[in-house]
């Protein structure tokens, strides 16, 4: 008689949620085989009821005790990607990617920060049937079943990197029962979605925080149009303010330190984690509305114009309160030099250094170019260096991290990077090719052994020097230690001077007052 009632009442609530709470009651009543048979039988004839008995049924549903998931793949284009589109009070997590995972979330989004995890609580099935359900549940076994789905994610974008992700914090992402109670009221309420991602792993080099961070975060989150809130886990405030330029032409909205912020923070749509397409790259095919490398460089542009307008004016009153002329400015904020063509060198310090760095300067003097020594430190404004690089025509740089502000610089500039022993697949991959897509004329210059400083160490048959590839195959630690940390190259002019004459006919149109060749 018992179980006559609750047939009723299962029949009378017509949901297909019905089958997956009766598995959890009955799992933990360990019932026999029989039981088990007639009891995915019934859940199986709720869930197909609807559709046997009307015209346009078909036999393809599929009987699952898994959380439903009815109007989301059915609604989803076979070309779009995967998560594309997903329905209120859903998790869907996106792990197909190489480089990184991303989850969204949508509904009822709460955040709390104390244990690391993001809440999703869904109002669907409130008919009745869930309260029904969870009354035959012992009342210590009623958190385990308030939970729909569970996932788990470190939101940074090198996931195959094993060592780097375990310093990454890891989120909880969970979704629950609204009807059994929301246990985080809100204390922050926004109306426009969330971005979470981490500023831990690699940040504190320039190339992987553009890399791994200010440009998959562009390429997430550019669509919400600055109707978007950040929030970081393995928060820096260094980073913030450092990238606060950038950052503001993203999002309307104060950056919050999710670990640090201990309210809770609600919204109706989430993403944890970010996409990142290869290596300094926003790939056109894979955004909205075909945005390119070029689309992100102009928001560079558009970042860093107020401050580089207010550094030209101190500049012009220093000059002023100094009573020295003044020459008539064009207009622009950007210093453009018309009589010579700007050449930037980017210098090195200790490994990688380019050794007879003054000769190059004269050099290059020679041929016709103004020059300037641009040596960043960690410290420095990004605003500065963006404004030497944008109004430079030729920057000259050593494989290396610094090479990453080539972004800084205007399509149809040359750059030049000079390719140390050993590194010649990444120079290519991190940089030549990212180069060539922001639409920069690259060339690259690979020394010779005899210009290396490990031609002093090393006999002239070493490996070292005749087959790098022998040494970096075997792994990063190799290449490290052997060409990255311990080579400087003493360039040779001569040799070298074909690449300045080259830029500079690139630059003018004209063949350089003077050469080496």
């Amino acid at each position: 008689m018992v179980h006559h009632h609750r047939y009723n009442l299962l029949k009378k609530s017509g949901d297909e949620e019905a089958g997956t709470l009766l598995f959890l009651y009955y799992r933990r009543r360990r019932p026999n085989l029989l039981s088990v048979l007639f009891l995915s039988l019934l859940s199986c004839t709720f869930i197909l009821a609807p559709h046997l008995f009307s015209a346009s049924s078909s036999l393809s549903h599929l009987c699952s005790f898994g959380v439903k998931n009815e109007g989301f793949v059915g609604n989803i284009d076979v070309n779009a990607p995967l998560c594309s589109s997903i329905p209120n009070g859903r998790i869907c997590c996106d792990r197909s990617h190489f480089r990184s995972d991303i989850c969204f979330m949508k509904g009822d989004v709460r955040t709390h920060s104390p244990s690391s995890s993001v809440f999703l609580y869904s109002s669907k099935s409130n008919n009745g049937f869930i309260s029904y359900v969870s009354s035959m549940i012992d009342d210590g076994e009623q958190e385990e079943h308030d939970e729909l789905q569970h996932e788990k994610i470190k939101p940074y974008t090198r996931k195959w990197e094993l060592s780097i992700m375990d310093t990454i914090d890891e989120l909880d992402l969970i979704s629950k029962r609204a009807n059994l109670g929301v246990h985080h009221p809100c204390d922050v309420i926004h109306n426009v979605p969330a971005v979470i991602f981490s500023t831990g792993g690699y940040t504190g080099n320039l190339y992987h925080e553009f890399n791994d961070g200010i440009m998959p975060l562009y390429i997430t989150s550019q669509h919400f149009n600055k109707k978007v809130v950040f929030f970081i886990l393995d928060y820096r405030n260094w980073w913030v303010i450092k990238y606060g330029d950038i950052i503001s032409h993203l999002s309307d909205h104060p950056v919050i330190d999710f670990i640090g912020d201990n309210r809770t923070h609600c919204f109706t749509e989430a993403i944890i984690g970010l996409r990142i397409h290869d290596e300094l790259t926003v790939d056109s095919s894979l955004m909205r509305s075909n945005e390119s490398i070029v689309d992100f460089r102009n928001l560079l542009d558009r970042a860093y114009w107020p401050r580089i307008r207010g550094l030209i004016q101190e500049e012009e009153q220093e000059t002023v309160d100094k009573k020295m002329s003044i020459s008539p400015t064009s207009g622009s904020v950007f210093d453009y030099q018309a009589r010579k063509p700007k050449l930037v060198i980017l210098s090195r310090n200790g490994s990688r250094a380019i050794m007879n760095e003054n000769s190059l300067v004269k050099t290059s003097e020679e041929m016709g170019f103004q020059v300037q020594v641009l040596r960043p430190e960690r410290t420095t404004e990004l605003a500065k260096i963006y404004r030497s690089l944008h109004s430079s025509d030729v920057m000259i740089g050593v494989h290396g991290a610094a090479m990453t502000h080539f972004l800084f610089m205007k399509p149809g500039s040359v750059l030049i990077q000079v390719i140390p022993l050993g590194t010649e697949w990444a120079a290519e991959t991190y940089y030549g090719e990212p180069a060539r897509k922001l639409g920069l004329k690259y060339i690259g210059y690979k020394i010779k052994d005899r210009e290396s400083s490990l031609f002093d160490e090393y006999d002239k048959d070493d490996p070292v020097l005749r087959n790098p590839s022998s040494f970096t195959k075997k792994g990063w630690e190799y290449t490290k230690k052997i060409y990255l940390e311990d080579q400087t190259v003493r360039l040779e002019l001569r040799r070298f001077g074909k690449r300045l004459a080259r830029a500079y006919y690139c630059i003018t149109g004209i063949h350089p007052q003077s050469s080496l060749e």
